[in-house]
């Protein structure tokens, strides 16, 4: 049975807005127009990043065996993959350097009733429509809204899996409804944050600061936190200080003192909760894809100790 893309929104996850191109391809956003106009005025690398299809998820239940959908790819920025799991475990995978441009990619699944999430590329933007399966769907139940912003790392690239983002890793255990907001080369920088035209979040989790830990003025992070303090009131948030970077004789030593310096600033604030990015990766290269982004082993780890270390602050 063919869905139409107003059914297919009902199980698209990771959205805030979409949009139909003439050619009736379903596009999804994380951003409100207004944001996107402010990230092609700043950059073009943001722009383009801002675009991607990262921690964008079909989910729902079914007892269906098979579906399809059409797709088209309109940027690649890395090529991770397309990812259908099914009662959490992944049973295929496409990589987007094998796909072409425009094309139909079908999936098989295992009799009985099952949940089925199928994960779309973290570091390219991919257009679906025509989705179409032999059995009726329902939408998934998630938890908390949850807004995660951050950089490279949260918008996933590293791993070169899409489901083996540490965000993907830590919302398979955790179960959030989360929109994610990050951005490759993102720094702290206040002019992004704006309230969300019927978007309210329950919590917020940002993970910013590894591309300008070398700056010596703190003024554009303390502007940040007020500016987020205007837009979202004590809101509960948990900042992920910069995990270890391992690229430059320099890198610990000064990052450590810019992590220092960051938690100093959401000390000051009642509703943030700090974590300790130092402690969510183990500080070997093996663990990483250029000593800066975990690959796929250094991102389940520190998707999985972030989910404890979530636990156990009670965030």
């Amino acid at each position: 049975m063919k869905r139409s893309n107003g059914e297919l929104k009902k199980i698209y996850y990771g959205a805030y807005r979409f949009c139909e191109t003439q050619d009736e391809y379903l596009q999804a956003f994380q951003y409100t127009q207004r944001q996107m106009r402010y990230f092609e005025e700043a950059s073009e690398f943001w722009y383009e990043r801002c675009t991607a299809s990262n921690a964008k998820t079909l989910e729902f239940r079914t007892r269906a065996t098979r579906f399809f959908l059409e797709y088209k790819i309109i940027w690649v920025g890395s090529e991770d993959t397309v990812e259908l799991a099914v009662d959490g475990l992944i049973t295929r995978i496409f990589y987007v350097r094998d796909l072409i441009k425009e094309g139909k990619l079908s999936f098989d699944m295992p009799a009985g009733e099952k949940r089925v999430a199928l994960y779309l590329p973290a570091d390219a933007t991919m257009l679906i429509r025509n989705f179409e399966i032999n059995a009726d769907v329902f939408p998934v139940e998630k938890g908390e809204k949850v807004l995660w912003m951050g950089d490279s790392i949260t918008q996933g690239f590293g791993p070169l899996r899409s489901a083996h983002t540490y965000v993907s890793v830590a919302n398979r255990l955790l179960d959030y409804d989360i929109i994610n907001q990050g951005i490759g080369g993102y720094i702290y920088d206040k002019n992004a944050l704006e309230n969300m035209e019927g978007y309210v979040p329950d919590k917020i989790i940002i993970s910013m600061g590894t591309n300008q830990y070398g700056t010596e003025s703190m003024k554009d992070i303390e502007e940040y936190y007020e500016r987020l303090a205007e837009v979202y009131g004590d809101r509960s948030v948990l900042c992920i200080t910069p995990i270890w970077r391992g690229d430059s004789p320099e890198g610990v030593k000064v990052l450590t003192k810019f992590c220092h310096k960051l938690m100093e600033i959401c000390g000051k604030y009642s509703n943030i909760t700090v974590v300790e990015g130092f402690r969510l990766v183990p500080h070997v290269s093996e663990y990483f894809l250029d000593d800066l982004h975990p690959n796929a082993l250094g991102s389940e780890i520190y998707g999985r100790n972030l989910v404890l270390a979530i636990r156990e602050a009670g965030f």
